[in-house]
């Protein structure tokens, strides 16, 4: 039954397409236009020579001409659009609901049950656990470690980039507030300032003095110098609105 919906769906959908190729079988051949054409040529020319816009003479000539073309129009074949093109453009749209069906029938079957969403949600609810358990655990283990060691600053770097990617905006940037104070690092104060103007749709104060630290630290060939002096334009801009 399955097999059945999925033709009757191919065909519902590939329908404007084949209507549309249909009409164009319709459509007059080449000689039959041309054929059209030269007569109403004949006409307009007669029209002409009755109101006087050309001679007899020229109406003879034009006349002549005309009934020329209109005897190697009549003589060419009738040729009906490309049978041959038709063809092929109907065997293309056949063949996209086969290939659709043959790229399902790899990775999947009708037959097999959909997955239920509530495991899915109490998966992605275990591994969210877990990722705070880390995160806590790393959390602790910075507020025992001395001010001196030397991964005390590194560690509340990784804080901040785990509470980033769950979404914890504000708790990402007090850890890297907190390694900023522990040594200043033009990249981190970037990433920090770029969060906070994320964060509260605007360029504050203090990102503005972020980027104006970032900048007076920067290397003068840091790839990101142009696009901070820009930041730091907008900001200004913005700090003189009232």
């Amino acid at each position: 039954m399955i097999w059945l919906s999925i033709a009757l769906l191919s065909a519902i959908t590939l329908l404007p397409a084949g209507f549309t190729l249909w009409r164009r079988a319709a459509a007059r051949d080449e000689r039959s236009t041309a054929l059209a054409l030269h007569e109403a040529q004949l006409i307009e020319l007669d029209r002409d020579l009755d109101i006087g816009m050309i001679a007899p003479s020229e109406h003879g000539i034009a006349q002549l001409e005309i009934q020329r073309r209109i005897l190697v129009a009549d003589r060419a074949p009738a040729s009906m659009v490309d049978r041959s093109a038709r063809a092929k453009i109907l065997l293309a749209l056949a063949l996209i609901p086969l290939v659709a069906a043959g790229l399902y029938g790899i990775g999947g079957h009708p037959g097999f049950p959909a997955q239920p969403l509530q495991p899915r949600l109490e998966a992605l609810a275990a591994r969210d656990m877990r990722a705070s358990k880390v995160i806590d655990q790393l959390r602790d283990a910075l507020s025992k470690m001395s001010m001196t060691d030397p991964q005390l600053r590194q560690g509340y770097i990784l804080l901040g980039q785990a509470e980033a990617s769950r979404g914890h905006d504000q708790a990402s940037m007090d850890a890297w507030r907190k390694a900023l104070g522990l040594r200043f690092e033009p990249d981190l104060a970037i990433e920090l300032a770029e969060e906070q103007v994320r964060t509260e749709k605007r360029i504050s104060a203090d990102s503005l003095a972020l980027y104006r630290q970032a900048l007076d630290a920067a290397p003068k060939d840091a790839p990101w110098r142009q696009a901070v002096e820009q930041r730091i334009a907008q900001g200004e801009h913005e700090q003189e609105q009232p």
